[in-house]
């Protein structure tokens, strides 16, 4: 299987744009959405509870102002989670996952979002109440009405995504991934990613590094103090090229608001790690050498 967009790279995650995090008023959303455009990141992930159901909006309001083209841009959206907003009042987190309520997502995100299609809808997380036939309706009516064009899923393992292949095709699978955090490496979940040809993308590809002081952190931040020497970059970039190294062909989900760091960004893409130093920041991360 294979998606049927073409996906930037480098994909800029919209989570903290609104409500969440930086507030941007319309102008500077335009400014980043353009910005973003200019190093060659034209993917933007979204999904509706971001901002509690505001920041889908906010972003749509900006994209109208921006004149930017829409076949120029991706669209990445996520459904399925219940949570209390003052959109949404909820007594009780949760996930829905009915043909309905799929539908009506999407009919929502797309009118905030001010599109007439996502390039990519995603299952927000898994749920225990999953019925794989009501997802596959719900997706074949979206692709058949042209709402949606490839689907995928979010933070699914890869049994998760057996049971609604049952059905439904799933081209996509967007986890969390980075240095401090590879469970993914070993679970499965990647390895499903190659067999099935599904595209990887990597949420918090940064991890803890810049936000956490443990010990684990302390010996990843002196390797790569080091390695960050011998390869004349910054400590980001090798974070994000050791993820892209990956035989996934992973895609890294941005979460930063600041244009110089997304500028850095992208020089990951022409950093090619040697497989010995790969290794040597496993070794950190994990405490110990490989088996």
């Amino acid at each position: 299987m294979k998606n049927q967009v073409n996906y930037s790279k480098l994909i800029a995650g919209t989570m903290t744009w609104g409500s969440w995090g930086k507030r941007f008023a319309t102008d500077q959303m335009v400014d980043l959405m353009n910005h973003c455009l200019e190093i060659g990141i034209t993917t933007f992930d979204h999904a509706d509870i971001y901002g509690g159901y505001t920041t889908e909006a906010d972003f749509g309001t900006a994209f109208e102002h921006s004149g930017i083209k829409r076949e120029t841009i991706q669209l990445i959206s996520k459904c399925g989670i219940q949570m209390n907003a003052a959109l949404r009042p909820n007594n009780i987190k949760h996930y829905d996952y009915s043909k309905d309520y799929i539908i009506s997502s999407v009919e929502q995100s797309l009118k905030s979002l001010k599109t007439e299609y996502l390039d990519m809808l995603l299952l927000h997380r898994p749920s225990p109440l999953m019925h794989p036939e009501e997802i596959a309706h719900a997706i074949l009516v979206l692709k058949a009405q042209g709402k949606i064009r490839d689907f995928g899923v979010s933070n699914f393992t890869s049994s998760q995504i057996a049971i609604l292949e049952k059905e439904i095709q799933v081209v996509a699978n967007q986890i969390e991934f980075s240095l401090t955090a590879n469970d993914v490496l070993l679970d499965g979940t990647l390895d499903d990613c190659i067999t099935n040809n599904r595209l990887a993308m990597a949420w918090s590809p940064l991890g803890t590094v810049f936000k956490e002081n443990t010990k684990k952190v302390s010996r990843i931040k002196e390797t790569l103090t080091k390695m960050a020497v011998e390869y004349d970059t910054t400590a980001d970039v090798l974070l994000l090229a050791w993820i892209m190294k990956h035989p996934a062909n992973i895609h890294p989900v941005l979460g930063t608001t600041t244009g110089s760091r997304l500028s850095n960004a992208v020089k990951s893409e022409k950093v090619e790690l040697e497989k010995t130093d790969w290794f040597v920041l496993l070794e950190a991360s994990n405490g110990n050498e490989v088996a």
